[in-house]
């Protein structure tokens, strides 16, 4: 019989890792045994460990004991514990066994929790000890082996609050100065206030490794397990959110997931297929908004109502998926009662749970997605190459065809790239500065840490659930999903398919569909719709190629936002700071205590004002000014914008051009170069690096 479409994909993932033996690596999700041994005895034959799996370093960042806390359970409910202390962790809502635990507290002579705020956890305890925030507290670690950080308070605390460390010291008669434990222990071993300047220490030092494990050995005694009736049910944790420690913090929530692009929600994926069968839909309103249907889950003796259902591209049938992080209660004003909680389907702590059954109930959920549309419907938006052509075959340039080919116009005589067929006197970019952004789209993950970074160093306001079914959100950078296709044009062509349909059939994502996410701020046209339209000169072209905006000189006509092509200006609808009533939910804004992670560098806007992504021009006048004091140049690499600054893979680049030794000057003259809608003729300060895409991957 043939091999099926996932046996050849396999076929040829085998292949590729097994050409690249020793330099190759393959990793597993999860927390099943089974499937870590797999790993592990993959990683053996491909020879990885010394080579690309470090046997030295241990990661110490998770340490969760599964068979601990079930024998604590036990004695608890044995009576064999007086007294329990917790720091920090909330076994009442984030355990499966919660509710067991949260009666079981009752039986403890002294429960105590240290915690930042009365959880769900220390509502249930005879004593809670109130935490500093992290920025008040000393603090030591290692998160890798040999490798050491630590952290001191950057401000006086604000309550009368503890670090639980202290507390511990206190109760064992010591010194509670939890800062001069941390002095006293370390001068011994080092130099501590170098240690304390630089913010780590490194010791050579390497973790005592047990005897190589036999995988093949392990894996002979595991049966496998019968195939499971019902759905399959998989929980994971948003980039965003996490398990729910954050939950509070609006920015979280109001970050929209990357492959759902739904915020302010958590809702259980289920596959096309599989919603038709059971009558589940996702419908559009009249205002653009998303609506769901409602199902109820069970597993076991687990019932959970009122689940909102999100039909997902790419979704594998029979299985369904839902976050966790949601469902809180005592967590604060942004938190509480957002979603579900679906920690209580963690059973012994595994990360699935088989044979669950759903039911449709009535009624619909209000989804916040501000993406409605999956596909690029044949556009020109991610371009793409494959990592063959890339290898063996050229790029474009002016005078040959090849992959990345540019758009070109007809003039007298010649065709011209979009960069050099101007209707538009070019503005003078040689002289002074011109700032540039390059975005490798090979790089990004679609993690959404740029987006918070943004709002974090921009001031951008928090709007809500409401305002973002409105189409109303205040992101100044978004991050694009794009989902492929197996309609084309090239296929239309060949099946003669006409163009109602062509465009109909691309609308829909495929099956099984690639995914790509595309960051989009304000490009910084150096020739910009925007700057060309507003009647009060508001929006102006500088002189080192930033599209600046004056705030109070914007009348709020949107005349700017209606023109420009790439829809990234924000305008404010509302007064979002100083109104509680309205935007309590935005509380950096609106209460005092919440404004201190206001930027003092950067204005609170006003309603009826219009804002973007500024280059974070504020940095730019700060490195322009140290180097100024320094009587030098702006070194490559001093100025770094605060989406560039989070990307913790590198994708996003920012730098001055007309530095010929920068590395955003050698980024631009890449082959895999590209302007967003270079047809437009808008040439915009940021470009991007074409995507290669390994199609055996």
């Amino acid at each position: 019989a043939g091999k099926t479409s996932i046996e050849s994909q396999l076929d040829s993932i085998a292949k590729d890792l097994l050409a690249a033996r020793g330099e190759s690596l393959v990793l597993c999700g999860g927390n099943d045994e089974t499937n870590w041994l797999l790993s592990y005895g993959i990683n053996q034959m491909l020879e990885s460990f010394g080579s690309t799996i470090n046997t030295k370093l241990a990661n110490n960042l998770r340490q969760g004991d599964d068979k601990a806390f079930a024998s604590l359970l036990s004695d608890m409910k044995a009576g064999k514990v007086g007294v329990l202390i917790m720091a920090q962790t909330n076994p009442v809502y984030n355990n499966a066994k919660g509710s067991e635990f949260a009666d079981l507290l009752s039986k403890v002579d002294c429960a105590v929790s240290f915690s930042d705020k009365n959880d769900e956890t220390s509502s249930k305890c005879k004593y809670v000890g109130a935490l500093h925030h992290s920025l008040e507290s000393w603090n030591d670690a290692e998160p890798f082996t040999g490798h050491y950080t630590f952290s001191q308070p950057t401000i006086r605390p604000l309550f009368d609050t503890m670090q639980w460390q202290a507390g511990l010291l206190g109760l064992a008669g010591k010194d509670s100065n939890y800062g001069a434990f941390i002095r006293d222990k370390w001068s011994t071993k080092t130099n501590f206030d170098v240690c304390l300047h630089d913010g780590f220490f490194t010791k050579d030092k390497s973790v005592e490794r047990d005897t190589e494990i036999d995988a093949v050995s392990a894996l002979a005694g595991i049966k496998v397990a019968a195939p499971a009736n019902g759905l399959e049910l998989v929980l994971y944790s948003k980039t965003g959110m996490g398990t729910g420690n954050l939950s509070n913090n609006p920015w979280l929530q109001e970050l929209p997931d990357p492959v759902s692009r739904v915020s302010w929600d958590n809702y259980l994926c289920i596959s096309a297929a599989q919603a038709a069968e059971l009558g589940l839909q996702n419908k559009t309103r009249s205002n653009g908004a998303l609506d769901g249907s409602y199902v109820t889950i069970k597993s076991g003796n687990v019932v959970i109502e009122n689940v909102p259902v999100l039909i997902q591209p790419g979704q594998a049938y029979d299985t369904v998926g839902l976050a966790v992080g949601y469902g809180r209660s005592n967590v604060g004003l942004a938190g509480d009662g957002i979603g579900v909680n679906a920690f209580p389907l963690s059973v012994d702590g595994a990360h699935f749970a088989t044979n669950i059954t759903i039911e449709k109930q009535d009624g619909w959920h209000e989804f916040a997605c501000v993406q409605l549309h999956h596909t690029m419907m044949g556009r020109r938006i991610v371009q793409e190459v494959s990592l063959d052509t890339f290898l063996n075959k050229p790029a474009s340039t002016d005078d040959s065809k090849g992959w990345n080919e540019r758009t070109k116009f007809e003039t007298i005589g010649q065709k011209l790239t979009a960069d050099k067929a101007n209707l538009w006197t070019d503005f003078d970019h040689e002289t002074g500065h011109f700032w540039n952004m390059s975005i490798d789209l090979n790089m990004c993950t679609g993690c959404g840490a740029c987006v918070i970074a943004c709002h974090a160093e921009n001031n951008v306001p928090v709007v809500g659930k409401d305002e973002i079914r409105r189409s109303r959100d205040m992101h100044w950078l978004r991050i694009d999903r794009y989902y492929s296709s197996d309609m084309t044009k090239d296929r239309a062509k060949e099946e003669g398919i006409g163009a109602i349909k062509m465009y109909k059939e691309m609308e829909q994502p495929s099956e099984s569909p690639e995914v790509v996410f595309q960051p989009v701020m304000c490009q910084h046209c150096n020739h910009a719709p925007c700057e060309t339209v507003c009647p009060v000169a508001a929006t102006v072209h500088s002189a080192e190629g930033l599209n600046h905006m004056a705030y109070n000189r914007c009348i709020g006509t949107r005349y700017c936002a209606n023109n420009c092509p790439y829809k990234v200006r924000r305008f404010n609808w509302f007064l979002y700071n100083e109104n509680p009533e309205q935007f309590g939910v935005n509380y950096s804004m609106n209460e005092d205590l919440g404004k201190m992670v206001l930027n003092p560098d950067v204005t609170v806007r006003s309603r009826g004002v219009m804002e973007k992504c500024s280059f974070c021009v504020q940095r730019i006048q700060l490195g322009k000014l140290e180097a100024k004091k320094a009587s030098r140049k702006v070194r490559d690499g001093e100025v770094q914008t605060a989406c560039m600054q989070a990307c913790d893979t590198g994708a996003i680049q920012f730098g001055d051009v007309n530095d010929p030794e920068s590395k955003i000057a050698a980024l631009k003259e890449d082959q895999r170069m590209y302007h967003l809608l270079e047809d437009v003729g808008t040439q915009p300060s940021v470009f991007y690096q074409t995507k290669v895409r390994n199609k055996n991957a």
